[in-house]
């Protein structure tokens, strides 16, 4: 696994966290008893579930140490619990919203586990994943192509998942444990000031696994080419670079007269 920095995650905390709150306008429960955020980072997201739903037992599962720690120290009200998603998912009781944010692109074969997610809810319950549909972008398109990242086979795994999660699977993947999909994608870009980089947004996330996969001496050579390379795909104008980020969005509920 690879080590995450949440003070770098969090430098675009409020571009980052846009279709997080998207996401979570569209869940229609209107008093669930337990909410699960299932890839929760640092927390700064998972509070607002609290806000949101502040009657409920908040929980964020992560399983980065680094963000685990961040979030127990961001959100001290809310539970927050070291575990892989995968084995989360196997020993959970029902709970009633389940969201997960930027999260499942990371799980290889990760469509195959929507039918659990949907599982894991109880009648009723509602289920929000959001997860990038950027990857033919130049921003993961250049880490692809970089002669330093294919010089070590060691970089190849420690990547978001290529193949992007559509509407139309991730809503038939929904659909088969008997769950209603009720949204689909819809498309945000995400500005920032010119003084930073493209590169800081890519190595706080999608990069970051193949930068510390690298060894030392192609490391360096590797961010030469790749800030290169990012600024002259995301030129900045007006004073401005604009990075455009595209997320699928599903958004399913359980029916209630589900068996649980």
């Amino acid at each position: 696994m690879h080590t995450w920095d949440p003070a770098h995650y969090l430098t675009f905390a409020d571009e980052r966290g846009r279709p997080f709150v998207e996401l979570v306008a569209r869940i229609g429960a209107p008093r669930p008893g337990t909410v699960v955020d299932l890839g929760c980072g640092p927390g700064n997201l998972t509070a607002r579930l609290a806000e949101r739903w502040p009657h409920a037992r908040v929980v964020g599962v992560d399983a980065s140490p680094e963000m685990v720690a961040a979030a127990r120290a961001a959100a001290p009200g809310i539970e927050v619990v070291a575990r892989d998603l995968r084995d989360w998912l196997a020993t959970t009781e029902p709970v009633d919203v389940l969201v997960s944010n930027a999260t499942l692109q990371w799980v290889p074969g990760h469509l195959a586990l929507v039918p659990a997610l949907v599982a894991a809810l109880t009648p009723g319950g509602w289920l929000g994943i959001q997860v990038p549909g950027n990857f033919d972008q130049p921003s993961h398109a250049i880490r692809r192509t970089s002669p330093a990242r294919h010089r070590t086979p060691r970089t190849r795994p420690a990547s978001p998942c290529r193949r992007a999660t559509t509407r139309s699977s991730t809503w038939r993947r929904c659909g088969r444990p008997g769950a209603s999909p009720t949204s689909g994608r819809p498309p945000t870009s995400t500005s920032s000031p010119a003084r930073t980089r493209s590169s800081d947004w890519v190595s706080g996330t999608g990069a970051r696994p193949t930068l510390q996969a690298l060894p030392e001496e192609l490391r360096a050579p590797f961010e030469t080419e790749l800030k290169r390379r990012l600024r002259a795909a995301y030129p900045a104008r007006d004073g401005r670079v604009v990075l455009p980020f595209r997320r699928v969005f599903a958004v399913a509920q359980r029916p209630a007269d589900a068996a649980a």
